[in-house]
């Protein structure tokens, strides 16, 4: 068994997005670069609020669909009781790639793609 995440992202117009991953830092950088979520491409990320270890993927993707279906306040604040809070992946924090950065830019690329 390998240890999966259920995680939250703060997107730039404040909304959330929850998911799982095996690991945060590539997710977050898959986010920013447009290769997440198509709500992450539509509400680019600011930052990793926190992130709870599970024990499976299954253990994980339950915990998403709990979590999904709770308002954003009661999202915030599980996650605020979470146990990763710090060291989380965020625009502009220092020891993040570059492409973390891009959060933004992919916007305006993925909606050229999108059918009219």
């Amino acid at each position: 068994m390998s240890v999966w995440y259920l995680y939250l992202i703060e997107c730039r117009n404040g909304r959330l997005y929850t998911g799982i991953t095996p690991d945060l830092g590539a997710r977050f950088e898959a986010h920013c670069a447009g290769k997440g979520a198509l709500f992450t491409r539509l509400n680019p990320p600011q930052r990793m609020l926190a992130a709870q270890p599970l024990d499976s993927r299954s253990a994980a993707r339950r915990a998403e669909i709990q979590m999904k279906g709770l308002t954003p306040g009661q999202k915030r604040f599980l996650a605020s009781r979470w146990s990763i809070q710090d060291g989380l992946p965020a625009l502009g924090s220092s020891g993040n790639s570059t492409r973390s950065t891009n959060c933004g830019r992919n916007l305006r690329r993925s909606t050229r793609a999108l059918p009219s």
